[in-house]
């Protein structure tokens, strides 16, 4: 399931999204002022931003700049009331995608929502668009995992570390790597976030006699499949 993350102040459009939205399929995260989005931003990792021009605290603007600033690559569509090609072009300068102004339909807003994140995973097509080890199979473009023929359930953080450790067979992932790469921030050595998520990875994929992410004591993790001796 794709993520968007909503920042805008006005609960009227607020409400009225996160119904089109969660109704279309998208997990939503919203954000009600500039700060905070941008802290939700850099944590969440959402696939999409919908980002209001006019905010308290911080700027649409601002957030997106600072966002680009950070190298963050999200795709961000500007919601604005303002219909001048100076703000547009403003709103693109700062490191936007795409823009819509209000008032707008669900069905432009959707479209658009659909047309940057296609360009956005054609941006990433170095990838492979399945990955097989083993009895896992992964289809990266239906954002699927199957096991053994059967599909597996996987929360996001959990799919998002699967793929991170999948995508680089044999090559030892530390966990100061797994951390910025999944959630955005620096490791903390206290935090057991990685490895409780991990142990619930296993816990869904070793199926059928194989097992596929392995230990490195103190260093991190290694995705290798390894069948079990009969």
């Amino acid at each position: 399931m794709s993520s968007i993350l909503l920042i805008e102040d006005d609960k009227t459009i607020r409400l009225a999204l996160g119904f089109t939205l969660t109704n279309a399929g998208y997990e939503l995260t919203v954000a009600t002022d500039g700060a905070e989005g941008l802290e939700v931003a850099r944590t969440a990792n959402p696939d999409l931003i919908l980002l209001d021009v006019m905010l308290p605290k911080l700027s649409g603007l601002e957030v997106a700049r600072l966002l680009r600033n950070d190298g963050n690559k999200v795709p961000i569509i500007m919601l604005t009331a303002l219909d001048q090609e100076t703000d547009k072009v403003a709103g693109l300068d700062a490191g936007a995608d795409d823009y819509v102004t209000k008032p707008f339909s669900t069905a432009e807003l959707l479209a658009r929502i659909r047309a940057n994140m296609r360009r956005q995973r054609r941006a990433n097509d170095d990838r492979p668009a399945q990955i097989d080890a083993g009895a896992l199979h992964m289809d990266l473009d239906a954002s699927r995992v199957l096991v053994a023929g059967s599909p597996v359930k996987l929360r996001k953080k959990e799919y998002q570390l699967l793929f991170a450790l999948a995508s680089r067979p044999g090559v030892l992932c530390t966990r100061q790597w797994l951390s910025r790469e999944i959630w955005g921030e620096m490791f903390l050595p206290t935090s057991r976030t990685i490895d409780t998520h991990v142990k619930r990875l296993r816990k869904a994929i070793d199926r059928d006699g194989w097992t596929y992410i392995h230990t490195e004591h103190g260093m991190g993790y290694r995705f290798e499949p390894r069948r079990a001796e009969s």
